[in-house]
């Protein structure tokens, strides 16, 4: 088993090493560390704030607060009073006068632009020493942003503790923090330990709404995001977090962005204490991605719906410089997953996303797609370890469910050997309702699972339906417990070339790759079907031969009781051999046009029995070829294709660091070879040849 371990090892190294570099660009942060953990999710204080934020103009106040419940309008009415006398015109204002832990800054209902914040840098802050990002922004030090804040953010809160920034009015609408496309972040809070954000809505960026770096508590309650180039909120190398009842849409990536959350169950197994974040009774949809998180370490995410995106919800190892990785340890319990079926790549073919973001169109339902994802997917585990899904509702999810696979190290920048198939174990998926609605209508997804068939000790419910591989491993009633497992250091060979080719996605290019039905392909037109059309040419054509071959030299014996120097009873096993070739052949064919079939329908019960057909074909042409080495090739070649169908639709085979799949498709390059060699013609001796030869003296 070692050998097909190190050759295993060897092929993931070589694609790695073949990754498109595309592949590599995402959001790119300082160097970061994760807080000590000695932190606390911070509560809601309802005193009276220390600091209000209001306009001037009373008659649009009083319009906006028109409608409000009574004693609400009196509230507002009473403190715009006061904040015409005592407060700030601009929330950045009022942050740069909190001087102590503990402080509340009311925002009362108003469009705040923040036109103080908005001029491009001068001096020094136009000439810092930093380093810039493949996305056009300098990565900037904790301590440049202190030195520029304005450099990126709209507004910034760089140090403050337990600051709690409430909106006053009767929903998140009613105060909107606008960047207009003109800073990469609408409110950052950095190293602001305790922060809490209520009641208030953040849009128009060129990268994030609301971002919480570095931070040991913090809480996201009733806030909107939306029209974001990449994120509606991103926190990132934080812990004892909390989205509750949020709500995110018009983002470029992820409405929802707990990146590189603190990994505190890292090496823990099933064994988990308490999440780094709680998202709950959220809801972000008509995003790239309703939820994404590289590196999201110990996320719980309960109670919230992802719906209308182009894919639900994704958790991956994929991009590096992202502190706790690979990912692992998020729980999703009790959502609802379900219509996410947009494709937003229609803007990047069409040169929608080539203009500026303000002339984009965000606010009419544009969507500029950052990342390269499959859309009609519900939710996707790319490259984590550990994570359960339990107790969800998906539906009408075209392409599928889940999706699994995993992501060798060196995507991530990790050169240890050992370390490439670290992805992709122990996640297990169980107890989801698939296909039906809450309401109990039928809305079945394209398929509950697809998965690439990498990793160990993934399990899936026993009422999955429509699965790629149509055998999965099942889950038994406690974690880590499951039956039919298997131990992949490599995916299924086909599908290690369409994600390969897949990653090619490049937004900043408006690179789309051909052949990725992720990307609109079809039928013919995708890489699974083009790898079978094109294997099934050649064996088809190699089956062909040998039946000619055989129908040639059966005519020879036919011919006469010594025709050729062949006796009469010579001459039925000839005719035995020419049956059974004949009957394989047929059957071959009929398996190789069954392949091409399955590949294009994605259909893995018409693959199993294309390769059952095909082992049929093999099993007889090496029968009618023996004796001889290549015969006996050709039985074993045979015994794989059983071997490869039985792996695929009836069970895993287990205790193999590779499917079959791997064995039998190097083989097939070799066996083609030799019967290549075995195939073409020989130079044959006639009576006068011989003659003349004899009549030369030795």
């Amino acid at each position: 088993m070692r050998p097909l371990r190190r050759i295993a090892v060897l092929v993931l190294l070589a694609l790695a090493l073949l990754a498109p570099a595309g592949a590599a660009l995402a959001h790119e942060e300082r160097p970061v560390t994760f807080p000590d953990g000695s932190g606390s999710v911070p509560t809601l204080r309802t005193g009276e704030p220390d600091l209000l934020v209001c306009k001037t103009d009373r008659a649009d106040f009083e319009r906006r607060v028109s409608g409000f419940p009574a004693e609400l309008k009196e509230r507002n009415l009473r403190l715009f009073a006061a904040c015409q006398k005592d407060g700030f015109r601009h929330l950045q204002e009022a942050v740069d006068q909190v001087d102590k832990p503990g402080m509340t800054i009311a925002m009362l209902p108003g469009l705040y632009r923040e036109e103080p914040s908005l001029p491009p840098p001068t001096g020094a802050c136009a000439q810092l020493p930093a380093r810039w990002s493949d996305w056009g922004y300098q990565i900037l030090s904790f301590e440049q942003q202190v030195q520029c804040p304005h450099n990126q953010n709209l507004v910034a809160i760089l140090g403050k503790k337990d600051l709690q920034i409430e909106g006053t009015g009767a929903g998140p609408l009613d105060v909107i923090v606008d960047a207009e496309y003109r800073k990469l972040n609408a409110i950052r809070a950095d190293r602001a330990d305790g922060v809490y954000f209520v009641n208030l809505t953040a849009q128009r960026t060129t990268f994030n709404s609301l971002y919480v770096l570095e931070t040991d508590g913090f809480v996201i309650d009733r806030v909107l995001t939306r029209w974001n180039d990449e994120y509606g909120f991103l926190t990132f190398a934080s812990d004892h977090g909390l989205y509750t009842d949020c709500e995110s849409y018009g983002n470029g990536d992820g409405g929802l962005y707990p990146g590189s959350a603190s990994d505190i169950n890292s090496g823990r197994g099933h064994d988990v204490p308490r999440y780094s974040i709680e998202i709950r009774r959220c809801k972000s949809h008509d995003n790239a991605l309703g939820y994404s998180g590289t590196a999201g370490d110990s996320v719980w995410a309960h109670d919230n719906e992802f719906y209308d995106n182009m894919v639900g919800a994704t958790m991956d190892s994929l991009w590096p410089d992202h502190p706790g990785l690979p990912q692992n340890h998020a729980l999703f319990e009790n959502n609802k997953i379900y219509d996410n079926n947009r494709d937003y790549y229609r803007y990047t073919r069409d040169g929608t996303c080539s203009r500026p973001p303000a002339e984009r169109g965000y606010e009419q339902g544009v969507v500029c797609p950052q990342v390269g994802v499959p859309p009609g997917t519900g939710v996707i585990v790319a490259g984590g370890n550990y994570n359960v899904f339990r107790d969800n509702h998906l539906w009408n999810n075209r392409a599928a469910a889940f999706q699994l696979f995993g992501v060798p190290a060196f995507i991530r920048g990790e050169g240890d050997l050992a370390k490439q198939a670290d992805t992709s174990n122990d996640n297990r998926f169980e107890g989801n309702v698939l296909g039906v609605s809450p309401t109990g209508e039928h809305r079945p997804n394209g398929m509950d699972v697809w998965w690439d068939g990498q990793g160990a000790g993934n399990c899936w419910q026993s009422d999955v339906a429509t699965t790629s591989p149509a055998a999965l491993p099942r889950c038994g009633a406690r974690a880590p417990e499951l039956s039919g497992g298997s131990s992949r250091v490599l995916a299924e060979p086909v599908k290690v070339a369409k994600l390969f080719l897949c990653s090619d996605f490049n937004a900043a290019q408006a690179r789309l790759p051909a052949g990725c039905d992720w990307f609109g392909a079809s039928g013919f037109g995708r890489v699974e079907t083009q790898l079978a059309l094109g294997g099934s040419l050649v064996l088809g054509l190699v089956a062909v031969l040998f039946w000619v071959r055989a129908q040639r030299s059966a005519r020879r014996r036919r011919g006469g009781p010594a025709e050729n120097g062949v006796p009469a009873a010579a001459r039925e096993p000839g005719e035995r051999r020419l049956r059974l070739i004949a009957a394989g052949s047929i059957v071959g064919l009929a398996g190789l046009a069954l392949d091409v079939a399955g590949a294009a329908m994605d259909r893995p019960y018409l693959t199993g029995v294309a390769l059952l057909l095909m082992a049929g074909w093999w099993l007889c042409l090496g029968a009618a070829l023996r004796p001889g080495a290549f015969a006996w090739f050709t039985i074993v070649l045979g015994a794989l294709a059983a071997a490869d169908a039985y792996d695929r639709v009836i069970g895993l085979i287990p205790l193999v660091p590779l499917g079959p799949g791997w064995v039998r498709g190097l083989l097939t390059g070799v066996w083609v070879l030799w019967a290549v060699v075995r195939l073409a013609p020989r130079r044959t001796r006639t009576p006068e040849k011989a003659a003349d030869e004899a009549e030369v003296p030795a």
